[in-house]
C-alpha cells in the first residue's frame, strides 16, 4: 500500500482527520482515566512525536503516538510495572519540570480498520523509530497490548509474553512478533499498565453484558476478565502488556 508518512509538526492541518479514523479499539479501552486526561496532550503539546500516515487520496489511514520521557530519573530505572498508565504520567511530569528525556516509549499504533493486515502497523512502527532516532534519541521501549491475548484471557500475561513459536523461536503474539523482527526484546511485564474502574451500568453498555454477578466477567476484547462486584456497583478492569525494548 503507498502511503505517505509524516509528523504532525510537519503536517498540523492533519490534527482533525487523525481522531476521525476508523480503529478497532474496544469501546471499554477508550475510558481509561489516564489515557482519556493525557492522549490529547500528545497531540497539542508533542506533534514531533505523532506519526501520520495518509493515502493515495491523503486520508488519513494510521496514526502513531509516542512520548518523550526521563527514564534515568530518580526513583525510575526499571520500565514500571503500571507500563501505559505510569509513563504517561512520567512524559507529562517531565515536560512540566523541564527534565531532559532520555528514551521514547511507544503509546498507540493504530491502523484504520479498511486497511487492516496490509503490513501498515510494521511500517508505522518503523517509522516511530526513525523519528526517534531523528529526535536524537537511542531507544525505543513500548508497553504493548498484545493482539492475540483477548483470546486466551484466563492465560496469565507471564506465561503468554514469553511464548515462541517451536519453528522459528519468535513470539507467539502477532504484535510482539512485529516488534521483535523489528529488532526489539520482550523485557519484562507490566501486570497493571492500565485501570478501568466504572459503574457496573457503565459497563453494561460498553460491553451488553449483564454485569449482574460477582466475580470474573469474560468482554470480548478484554486480555483478561473483568472482576466485577455487582453488589457494590462496580467493576474494574485492570490490563497487563508486554514491555519491549528497541536499541536504535
Amino acid at each position: 500500500m503507498d502511503v505517505n508518512i509524516s509528523t504532525l509538526a510537519e503536517r498540523p492541518q492533519l490534527q482533525g482527520p487523525l481522531w476521525q479514523m476508523i480503529d478497532l479499539w474496544p469501546e471499554f479501552m477508550l475510558h481509561d482515566p489516564i489515557g482519556w486526561a493525557n492522549i490529547g496532550r500528545i497531540v497539542a503539546e508533542l506533534p514531533e512525536y505523532v506519526l501520520v500516515a495518509t493515502d493515495a487520496d491523503d486520508k488519513v489511514v494510521a496514526r502513531a503516538f509516542s512520548v518523550p520521557f526521563q527514564l534515568g530519573a530518580k526513583g525510575r530505572g526499571e520500565l514500571p510495572a503500571t507500563g501505559w498508565d505510569q509513563v504517561l504520567l512520567w512524559a507529562f511530569s517531565d515536560l512540566r519540570h523541564g527534565r531532559i528525556p532520555d528514551t521514547v516509549s511507544a503509546i498507540e499504533v493504530a491502523v484504520d480498520e479498511g486497511v487492516q493486515g496490509t503490513g501498515l502497523s510494521a511500517r508505522m512502527l518503523a517509522a516511530m523509530r526513525d523519528n526517534a532516532r531523528a529526535l536524537g534519541f537511542r531507544e525505543v521501549v513500548a508497553p504493548v497490548r498484545p493482539s492475540a491475548k483477548h483470546r486466551e484471557p484466563g492465560t496469565s500475561i507471564e506465561e503468554y509474553a514469553f511464548r515462541t513459536r517451536p519453528e522459528d523461536g519468535l513470539p507467539y503474539d502477532p504484535w510482539l512478533r512485529v516488534h521483535v523482527r523489528a529488532g526489539a526484546t520482550v523485557e519484562a511485564v507490566a501486570p497493571a499498565s492500565m485501570t478501568i474502574a466504572a459503574s457496573v451500568g457503565q459497563w453494561r453498555e460498553w460491553t451488553g453484558l449483564p454485569f449482574d454477578a460477582d466475580g470474573p466477567v469474560e468482554v470480548e476484547g478484554a486480555l483478561v476478565p473483568v472482576h466485577c462486584e455487582a453488589s457494590r456497583g462496580y467493576a474494574v478492569y485492570v490490563e497487563p502488556n508486554v514491555w519491549v525494548r528497541h536499541r536504535l
